[in-house]
């Protein structure tokens, strides 16, 4: 073992740019659609913009999301190709992990996407856009974030594929990232739901 890690002179190269670019790639992205949405929720800014047809302006903030994940994908494969490996995760079993783990992350975040729908997926209870009762089927019946902990297991995997250690700490600023964005999202989207739940009692009492 201490042949191994003595033989491994740098576990993560700092001067790479690509390393950076990627880790703010990762913080942007929950950090733009939580701003984008809030602003939505309050001003309608996305409503406007499509001529007052919210479901449309959702699909458009959807396919924004969707595009920017690919983008930072790509970001982060890269760096990963300028970062060395390290001889713990080039073990035979590694690739087996790594591939376990991108597919369970997949099916998670592809379930998910099932169950909950285009809008219901992209945040389309902040334009309005609501589901008529939480979904509690699979894969919410193993965690109330499927698709944040789904991603997170297939940038870890990723990462195990690749070899390289710098991708795990990539990884780990994609589970912080989202665990920050969930403290945010989860409280608000209650309080949307609990909001329309008090205006239908209201409109019972009125009848």
């Amino acid at each position: 073992m201490s042949r191994i890690l003595s033989s491994s002179p740098a576990v993560i190269d700092f001067s790479q740019r690509s390393l950076y670019i990627s880790a703010l790639s990762i913080a942007f992205n929950p950090t733009f659609w939580n701003i984008v949405a809030r602003r939505e929720y309050h001003h309608k800014t996305l409503t406007h913009l499509f001529n007052n047809r919210s479901q449309l302006a959702c699909y458009a903030l959807a396919l924004t999301i969707f595009s920017l994940g690919l983008f930072r994908d790509a970001l982060f494969e890269r760096a990963l190709r300028h970062q060395p490996t390290h001889p713990l995760l080039t073990q035979p079993f590694v690739p087996y992990v790594a591939y376990t783990l991108i597919a369970l992350g997949n099916i998670l975040v592809l379930s998910s996407t099932w169950a909950l729908g285009i809008t219901g997926t992209y945040l389309g209870d902040y334009f309005g856009i609501l589901m008529d009762e939480p979904v509690t089927s699979f894969p919410f019946n193993i965690t109330g974030a499927p698709m944040y902990y789904g991603s997170t297991m297939s940038f870890v995997g990723t990462a195990l594929l690749y070899g390289r250690p710098a991708g795990l700490v990539l990884a780990a600023e994609v589970l912080a990232v989202y665990l920050v964005a969930l403290s945010y999202e989860d409280p608000f989207t209650s309080e949307i739901y609990a909001k329309r739940e008090r205006e239908r009692r209201a409109g019972k009492k009125t009848e």
